[in-house]
């Protein structure tokens, strides 16, 4: 009797935390909402030390972060959400370090297959967008899979990046466009290569970046009060209003995301206002 009543009082608290976030979505909604919010989610590690958890279950508790940052996206009426989940540098970590990411990262990415899913509950589209290459076949195939079973969904677009550096990424873009010039596709002769008329230009580039797929972010966040970017996004970010809050990736939560939403909406006549200059 008395864990059933501890059961209904749990009941009753989760209904009253869901209708205060959408009452709060609601309010929110009367200001200008972004479109792109992308995130680094740092921290993990020191929460795991702070807690005396091992590194792993630190990025396990990540995870469930990134899962329930991806509902409040869905509920707010996101329609891109980027996370920084793995750089190229940290192939540069211990082994034993590395090798339980993979793990989890196989693990995350056949997880999102299942049905009932948060892919499939929520209609969401997954990318993962870097240097794939670098990562074992199980991973690579794991990844290219769940792109293909999750295409027909759009109602959010998940953009997980993974062996990722905005220097790899603008190396790529590049490469890639002095193929379509040069490739044989295109014929220069000696007039126009002097004149510059063929060169690569922005929009060459801006095409052929692996995050071509979405708009510049609105929000970028970057958890534990660290206040660079770790090469992420440096391309896309000229007009992109940055949150650091103190919280470690797995302590983030709805608070941290609305205040974001809030301070995106005082600055939003001057971001765009700049986003026409660029």
């Amino acid at each position: 009797m008395k864990n059933a009543g501890i059961d209904k009082a749990i009941e009753i608290l989760g209904k009253l935390v869901r209708f205060v976030r959408k009452s709060m979505i609601h309010v929110i909604s009367v200001g200008p909402m972004p479109d792109h919010v992308a995130f680094i989610m740092d921290g993990n590690r020191r929460f795991a030390r702070k807690h005396n958890l091992s590194e792993a279950a630190g990025y396990r508790i990540g995870l469930l972060a990134l899962i329930s940052c991806v509902k409040y996206c869905s509920e707010l009426g996101v329609r891109y959400a980027t996370f920084y989940a793995f750089s190229i540098d940290n192939f540069k970590r211990r082994s034993d370090e590395i090798q339980p990411l993979m793990d989890l990262f196989l693990e995350y990415i056949e997880g999102l297959m299942k049905e009932g899913s948060i892919v499939s509950r929520y209609g969401i589209r997954v990318y993962f967008k870097g240097n794939l290459k670098l990562f074992s076949e199980p991973v690579r195939l794991a990844a290219e899979n769940a792109m293909l079973a999750t295409a027909h969904n759009s109602k959010l677009f998940l953009i997980v990046c993974l062996a990722y550096t905005s220097t790899d990424e603008i190396v790529h873009a590049v490469q890639e466009s002095c193929e379509e010039k040069w490739g044989g596709a295109i014929l220069l002769n000696e007039n126009e290569k002097n004149e510059g008329e063929s060169f690569v230009k922005v929009t060459d580039i801006d095409k052929n970046m692996y995050m071509a797929i979405a708009p510049e972010p609105d929000i970028l966040i970057r958890t534990s009060g660290d206040t660079r970017l770790s090469n992420f996004l440096l391309w896309q970010t000229t007009c992109t209003y940055l949150y650091f809050p103190s919280a470690f990736w797995p302590e983030i939560g709805f608070r941290h995301l609305l205040w974001a939403i809030l301070n995106f909406q005082r600055h939003h006549q001057y971001l765009t206002k700049r986003k026409k200059q660029v």
